[in-house]
């Protein structure tokens, strides 16, 4: 983020940033672009304003300010399309997180899907629609209460028209990983339907938690 634009690679959660996505395990295989700053607005860098644009809720739609989200998400269709491998897309699934308003609601926001339809080669990538969420609910601040993988599994279920063929890989795209907890309880409902297929989450930021070991560095 140097240059003041949005990162180009993508990073894996390893065993130092684990522990700040209080439901992931070691045994998920999560990657991002940026590092998301709670609270710090736009003015943070280059990846809070994209995801504060990303996020832009439907009713901005035909403000002035909604050409920002339609750049956002192509900003985000780019960089997903020079940092996956080709060999992955090849044979992966990709399936965006179903956002918190169900397709009835008027709130509802196909922004992830979007994106993935934006991404290079799109009609020829495996982009599937597969994971839907069967009830509204109000999206959780970026740092307030949210519910755990055990409450949003029981919101989530499988378009059984969409499950043929079986992939052997699916990526689980979302904009911003914060607990976990939406990729957990995404990956229980798919990995229930396609045993066989290796679960990865792909997330254009992370929320980063202040190090605590900076508190020490002071001199009083």
């Amino acid at each position: 983020m140097s240059n003041g634009t949005f990162p180009k690679l993508l990073t894996e959660i390893d065993e130092l940033t684990l522990p700040q996505h209080s439901y992931l395990t070691a045994e998920d295989k999560c990657y991002f672009f940026g590092e998301y700053t709670a609270r710090a607005g736009y003015a943070a860098g280059p990846t809070n304003d994209l995801i504060h644009n990303f996020k832009k809720g439907t009713d901005r739609k035909g403000k002035a300010e909604w050409k920002y989200k339609e750049r956002s998400i192509s900003e985000a269709a780019a960089a997903l399309s020079k940092a996956l491998n080709p060999k992955f897309l090849e044979k992966a699934t990709l399936v965006p997180m179903p956002p918190s308003k169900g397709k009835g609601d008027p709130r509802y926001d196909d922004r992830l899907v979007r994106m993935l339809r934006q991404m290079d080669g799109a009609d020829k990538l495996d982009i599937r629609e597969v994971l839907l969420q069967t009830a509204t609910r109000e999206a959780a601040a970026h740092d307030g209460q949210r519910l755990g993988p055990d409450e949003l599994g029981k919101l989530y279920v499988v378009d059984k028209g969409l499950v043929a063929p079986a992939p052997s890989a699916i990526g689980i795209f979302d904009d911003l990983l914060v607990t976990g907890a939406s990729f957990v309880a995404a990956k229980r409902v798919l990995a229930a339907q396609f045993p066989n297929a290796k679960i990865y989450g792909i997330f254009l930021a992370r929320r980063a938690l202040p190090d605590p070991e900076q508190f020490f560095d002071i001199e009083f």
